[in-house]
């Protein structure tokens, strides 16, 4: 496998080193602190909108959507009645996805119960180990509403996790430094990934983040 400082020299002779080290500065702190649990529905409700479909779009219709969802407040988004997605569904200030609707909902209800399991549901997803990204990734899976693949990931590094996310570059770059073959789905590949990211971190000092980003500049688009 190779070590960080291969992938680092290979970014930075793609995209030069001030450009990385602007890539790093930029994830360097991240920070939870404060998140309440009405803004992780949000950046949830944003990215799994944003999944196929012009980001820019969701971003320009955004303060819609936070006042046709009460400003995802958990309990009154966990009760949503069908009579609320009728009205959800007639409101043409936000984008009218039905199923995607009615995640915003199931993810209430996941947030909550996360809020009743362990006081509050941004301290737990705040407290969880980075050594352990893949089984947070997959608790997003498992309990989440749309919250798979890389929607998840970017919904915690959106929220300040400092996870990394498995982007195409990213996953053709764990390719490149021998780490995986092949996708980056399977469990055994997942474990191989995390093992990466640890020694890598323990190797550079950095978060995962920015040891993502810089995987993810070191080869091509």
């Amino acid at each position: 496998m190779k070590s960080f400082a291969e992938m680092r020299q290979m970014a930075e002779a793609r995209k030069g080193a001030a450009v990385i080290a602007q890539s790093i500065a930029d994830v360097a702190d991240p920070d939870m602190s404060g998140l309440t649990d009405d803004r992780i529905l949000a950046e949830f409700t944003k990215r799994i909108f944003q999944a196929g479909f012009n980001w820019q779009v969701i971003e320009n219709k955004w303060p819609e959507f936070e006042a046709a969802f009460h400003g995802f407040d958990i309990g009154r988004n966990a009760m949503m009645s069908d009579a609320d997605l009728d009205v959800h569904l007639q409101n043409t200030d936000i984008v009218r996805n039905p199923q995607k609707i009615l995640t915003i909902r199931d993810n209430a209800i996941f947030l909550s119960d996360l809020a009743r399991e362990h006081g509050s549901a941004a301290g737990f997803l705040a407290d969880w180990p980075q050594s352990d990204t893949v089984g947070l990734f997959d608790l997003l899976k498992k309990r989440g509403s749309r919250l798979g693949g890389v929607t998840g990931q970017y919904a915690l590094r959106f929220m300040g996790y400092g996870n990394f996310i498995l982007s195409r570059s990213v996953v053709t770059a764990l390719n490149v430094a021998g780490v995986i073959d092949g996708a980056a789905t399977s469990k055994s590949a997942q474990k191989k990934v995390q093992a990466a990211f640890n020694g890598w971190a323990a190797e550079s000092g950095l978060n995962h983040a920015a040891i993502s980003r810089v995987l993810a500049q070191s080869v091509d688009d």
